[in-house]
């Protein structure tokens, strides 16, 4: 029998519908904003998701001229919802003694906001948020240091977390051993700079300075940070521990504990982590095909210019795989945008692809 062109395009059209199911959706993509301008151009460039913070302490990029006050909050929010985006509220820092209240009042805060979702940490705050806010949507942070399903799952079960950030110490094999054996949505870091792979400790900075991501939401703090000019050098301390040393013609970079060259058994090298950009452009189809729901971009202290970069790539690498990963190529461009803003110009698998495991 002859089937004409509209009598075939029906005919079809169920086994178009059976495929887009079978078909692994696209994660989230989501990215940072550490002030109203990053935001819009996360938004503007096509994140599903942004993550920001309050001005203060209850957030682990508690830096100077930085994130957002209950004004700045509220427009925000009021663009994403306008143009069908979330806001995820990062309030990832640890509740210090005799202040938690304050941290009490921050989810109160994020509620009356409207946030989408609250990113913690604190089992403690999950807890308040979960006894005082059962309607609102919660998110494990990266901060919480959940690498297992056991984990992952107790604070499901104890807290209703909906999403958990994964550390960036777990193979893609581990991430996917993970998936397997939870409900809660997983999110994976996909760009940006990496810690020292102790995500929830940061033991360096408390160690120089008494003072971590943790307690007051920065690592080096910038009070302790020393630079000095020496005749053909500049050297740069941290509560005065030598973290690195530049000739003339180097530029000497901010002295991030972790991110310093360190003088080892005679060998001058960075002894704990290089200076170097994650970037999963390559693996973008096997998160996706282990069922990776939320891709998130690292940078808060960064600028719109570089939300808007890596977001715009980011988004475009994705959509490109909208029709699955058979044909999937990294563009060189995209390779090229990344790296201008990666660090040191360099980029890395990380921990995904662990060839010493």
């Amino acid at each position: 029998m002859r089937i004409n062109g509209e009598d075939r395009a029906l005919a079809i059209l169920p086994c178009l519908s059976r495929m887009k199911i079978d078909m692994p959706s696209l994660p989230d993509l989501v990215c940072p904003a550490g002030s109203l301008p990053a935001l819009k151009a996360a938004i503007d460039h096509g994140a599903d998701a942004v993550y920001l913070g309050f001005k203060n302490d209850t957030n682990a990029r508690n830096f100077a001229g930085l994130n957002f006050d209950q004004k700045n909050m509220a427009e925000g929010i009021r663009y994403a919802h306008a143009k069908g985006r979330e806001i995820l509220l990062a309030l990832n820092t640890f509740a210090q003694a005799g202040r938690v209240a304050e941290w009490q009042n921050a989810v109160d805060a994020a509620v009356d906001q409207g946030v989408d979702a609250i990113i913690l940490a604190d089992i403690g705050l999950l807890d308040y948020a979960r006894q005082r806010h059962p309607q609102q949507r919660l998110h494990l942070s990266v901060q919480g240091s959940a690498t297992s399903y056991e984990a992952i799952n107790f604070c499901q079960r104890e807290f209703g977390i909906q999403r958990a950030v994964l550390p960036r110490v777990l193979t893609l094999a581990q991430v996917e051993h993970v998936i397997k054996n939870t409900s809660v949505e997983i999110e994976v870091f996909g760009f940006g700079s990496l810690c020292v792979m102790n995500e929830g400790r940061c033991w360096l900075s408390s160690y120089a300075c008494g003072e971590s991501p943790n307690t007051v939401g920065a690592c080096s703090p910038a009070k302790y940070v020393k630079w000095d000019k020496l005749p053909g050098a500049m050297e740069t301390r941290l509560n005065g521990i030598l973290i690195d040393r530049f000739g003339d013609a180097e530029p000497a970079g901010y002295p991030t504990l972790c991110k310093g060259r360190f003088d080892v058994q005679g060998d001058t090298y960075y002894a704990l982590e290089e200076p170097t950009s994650l970037n999963v452009l390559s693996i973008l189809p096997d998160l996706i095909k282990i069922g990776v729901r939320a891709i998130k971009v690292e940078g808060r202290q960064r600028s719109p210019t570089y939300v808007a970069q890596v977001t715009r790539t980011l988004r475009a690498a994705l959509d490109s795989l909208r029709d699955g990963s058979e044909h999937f190529q990294v563009k060189p461009a995209w390779q090229a945008e990344l790296s201008k803003v990666s660090e040191g110009s360099q980029a890395t698998l990380g921990a995904y692809n662990r060839p010493w495991r």
